[in-house]
């Protein structure tokens, strides 16, 4: 599957708004990052909602900035844990919650890190390159960071990047 997105640092938002939101979900991710050729960006994935826990493994080869080819399967925890001893070398394990909600037909997803006290990373994927973005009221869009590196899940796993002023 072609992933198209983009990415945004935005400040933090009022998270009583955001709950009441269309289709609002919230979770707790743990994010490894795997050795792998250097044209593949390999992850294991434990996402724990107040359903259960899920498992996933993603290979990514990136096209260009805004796109990549994208290969996800789930896995049991055993993998996981497994897989998890092959974390890739100079790399720290990303945790974050995850806030996914929908607007006006595209799904947001917005990930507050413990790192950072005020902004945090909302990212939404597109039907096509020229499709612009249509954010609601509450988000208050600082900078897009689309394409950046030290703004992509497998950059902050090397090294996390200093919050962005206000």
């Amino acid at each position: 599957m072609i992933e198209i997105e983009r990415k945004y640092i935005i400040k933090i938002p009022d998270m009583e708004v955001l709950r009441e939101v269309e289709e609002f979900t919230e979770s707790e991710i743990l994010q490894i990052y795997l050795n792998s050729p250097s044209s593949v960006t390999h992850r294991i994935r434990r996402r724990g909602f107040s359903s259960g826990i899920v498992y996933t493994e993603t290979k990514k080869r990136r096209i260009d900035k805004m796109s990549a080819v994208e290969e996800e399967r789930e896995i049991s925890e055993n993998e996981f844990n497994l897989l998890s001893e092959n974390i890739k070398t100079g790399t720290t394990p990303i945790k974050k919650k995850r806030y996914t909600f929908l607007y006006n037909g595209k799904v947001f997803e917005l990930d507050v890190y413990p790192e950072w006290k005020s902004t945090c990373i909302l990212e939404t994927e597109l039907s096509s390159r020229e499709e612009k973005v249509d954010f609601p009221s509450f988000i208050a869009v600082l900078e897009e960071v689309t394409g950046n590196p030290a703004y992509s899940n497998a950059g902050m796993a090397r090294l996390f990047p200093r919050e962005r002023s206000i």
